[in-house]
């Protein structure tokens, strides 16, 4: 046997024993050796507060540009390589969705290409998480496109509209328009969450609650993008069932589909299946999953413009991709009082997605993101980005794990993307011009019946009922007493004396309020009612009680509770009184000093005995609880047994 299966040997055979007092918040007071607590002045403070020191300066450096922390440390020799492959990747990657994802956003396809270039620069130098690919989203698209068109809907009359296609173009501008509004208000939203550290209302929007938005939207997508496929002339609906009408409205046209057009689209959607599923098998031996999307996209491309589909066979193309840069524009901020609903969903659901996919990165990396900073970023993303005509964007789920799984190190990966997008931008526009829209079945990604706006705020809603109910379907006191009342009522008709029932009742109900606990005394002691209540309840009418749990203590755990205000603290008290009526304590376990101070100063422990209450840890309080039932029970035992009285009881002759 060798050294090392002894010691393994050795180790399991170890024990591990603590043996101390049970620390109740009075028990570890007086072991403690405090030391005094001198506080500054309010000047001391005020003088700190605004001193300038090049610690605080870096420090606040870091905090708003976190591009300044990890850039000087970049490892070139290491990070170089992956994440130059990471970047072309999703770049590659990004022009196909960019262009599908503003026609879902009821946009031209152009306005994708610019959603997929400036914001992506900007969260290089504003964003803490590395490997997050950021751009148009499919359900941020949809939920944009939702609001352009029920405000511009298709049958809208234009003033000066002479013909189709100046109609179509004014229309376009118009939802355009719309668009850069929103974005605009959910970036300043954002922004404002950020500053106020409102990161944390992620916490309600929950894992399953964002997948089943997610999942759903993907029907909407689908429905929407049928037209396409089909090649037939609907509307476009949104709102409550706009996924039923868009479906009906198609099968209702499908007698005159575009053949040609259903025929690459379905050509393309086996080559994305089949080529997914050869990445799925080869993922090991393959260097980088094989850019399907771009693919498609080249072959749409070539096979459209080869054969002429749109003049020889009317299938319907992406158009006109004007070169070049849009000059910065002023969005029309007098349709904020239209929108607002709508930016406040946007900009919780674009950081909910956001700040999920960023933390699950970062913890298998091994770095931290702050979520007030992801705000300050998509914020600034987003309301910056609406002047040059973009729209709202958040975190790709799909391109984030491109841009992870093919090495990506840092942000510069997303930075190359953004250059292959501003390269096709500036000069390669026009050769995507003849692709064919049924291409658009590719951004198959993205809530059933209802819209996205309605989906999300029932979901939000139910998720809060459920919690509301659960919370409230436990032990409650008034639903203990009055199932003593019951019992002693049924307990009463048996024996056939009702007048028993009411004074037992009254005598319940006196002691519950504590009349004889708070009798005055001869002496000038304070005295306090007893926190815990122990009812004289009989015991032959506890068979008339409902069948459940004999809970005689609950324990709040406070070791994640920072403070408690004068609200609190008042509800807190009353959950303490309320549960003590019915006999049950309410210990409070792993209280920090803070917590212990705000009780305090908001008269808490005005009776004394309260402080019993407290425990050094739930261990501590669990072992308190158990060695006080032992003793009442070591009391009971104790006591000389008394002849029961009973009120109906015939005296003997």
């Amino acid at each position: 046997m060798d050294h090392a299966e002894e010691n393994e040997i050795l180790a399991a055979s170890q024990r591990y024993c603590v043996e101390r007092p049970i620390f109740s918040h009075l028990v570890l007071q007086e072991r403690l050796h405090k030391k005094d607590k001198v506080s500054d002045s309010v000047g001391d403070k005020l003088k700190q507060a605004f001193t300038c020191t090049p610690k605080k300066i870096r420090n606040i450096i870091y905090m708003f540009l976190p591009i300044t922390k990890w850039l000087p440390a970049y490892k070139f020799k290491e990070y170089v390589l992956g994440d130059l492959v990471s970047g072309i990747s999703t770049g590659v990657l990004q022009l196909p969705q960019g262009l599908a994802f503003a026609m879902l956003a009821a946009v031209p396809p152009v306005f994708g290409l610019y959603s997929s270039f400036y914001p992506v620069i900007m969260y290089c130098f504003l964003g803490t998480s590395r490997h997050i690919s950021i751009g148009p989203f499919a359900v941020i698209s949809l939920m944009i496109g939702g609001v352009a068109v029920r405000l511009v809907p298709d049958d809208i009359v234009i003033p000066g509209g002479v013909n189709a296609t100046n109609g179509t173009e004014a229309r376009d501008a118009l939802r355009v328009k719309v668009a850069m509004s929103v974005t605009l208000l959910s970036g300043i939203i954002q922004f404002c969450l950020g500053v106020c550290r409102f990161g944390f209302v992620a916490i309600y929007l929950t894992e399953p609650l964002v997948r089943g938005f997610t999942t759903a939207a993907a029907v909407h997508v689908f429905t929407s993008m049928l037209k396409y496929l089909f090649g037939v002339k609907t509307k476009r609906y949104s709102g409550i069932f706009s996924v039923v009408y868009s479906t009906v409205a198609v099968l209702q046209n499908v007698k005159n589909l575009n053949v040609c057009s259903l025929g690459v689209g379905l050509m393309v959607f086996g080559l994305l299946l089949g080529g997914k599923e050869f990445n799925e098998r080869f993922k090991e031996k393959l260097p980088a999953p094989i850019p399907l999307e771009f693919f498609a996209v080249v072959m749409g491309t070539g096979i459209s413009a080869g054969f002429n589909l749109q003049e020889s066979y009317n299938v319907d193309v992406v158009g006109t991709l004007p070169l070049g840069l849009l000059p910065p524009a002023n969005p029309d901020t007098s349709l904020f009082h239209l929108v607002y609903v709508d930016a406040i969903a946007i900009a919780i659901v674009g950081f909910s997605v956001t700040i999920s996919m960023a933390k699950t990165l970062a913890n298998k990396h091994g770095y931290q993101v702050d979520g007030n900073q992801e705000l300050i970023a998509l914020g600034l993303c987003n309301s910056i980005g609406s002047l040059f005509q973009t729209f709202s964007i958040s975190c790709s789920l799909s391109r984030s794990l491109v841009q992870e799984g093919t090495g990506g190190k840092t942000q510069l990966a997303g930075c190359l993307a953004s250059l292959m997008i501003l390269l096709v931008i500036l000069a390669t526009g026009f050769l995507f011009e003849s692709l064919p829209q049924t291409i658009w079945l590719t951004t198959f990604v993205s809530s059933l019946f209802l819209g996205l706006d309605y989906g999300l705020i029932t979901a939000v809603i139910i998720a809060l009922l459920t919690v509301i109910y659960r919370t409230q379907t436990g032990v409650s006191p008034a639903l203990i007493m009055g199932a003593r009342r019951k019992a002693m009522k049924k307990y009463a008709k048996e024996v056939g004396n009702a007048n028993m029932a009411n004074a037992t009742v009254v005598k319940m109900d006196a002691e519950v309020d504590g009349e004889e606990a708070t009798k005055p005394e001869e002496d000038n002691e304070v005295k306090y009612p007893p926190i815990v209540i122990k009812s004289t309840f009989p015991e032959e009418v506890q068979r008339f009680m409902p069948p459940g749990d004999n809970i005689h203590t609950i324990i709040l755990d406070f070791t994640q509770v920072n403070f408690i205000d004068s609200v609190g603290v008042k509800t807190l008290a009353g959950i303490v009184k309320e549960y003590g009526d019915v006999g049950i304590y309410v210990y409070l376990a792993g209280c920090s000093a803070q917590v212990v101070n705000d009780l305090t100063q908001n008269r808490f422990f005005e009776n004394p005995a309260l402080k019993e209450l407290l425990f050094h840890s739930i261990h501590d309080a669990v072992l308190g609880s158990q060695l006080r039932e032992a003793l009442a029970e070591q009391e009971a035992s104790a006591l000389p047994p008394q002849e029961d009285s009973e009120p109906n009881a015939t005296p003997e002759a």
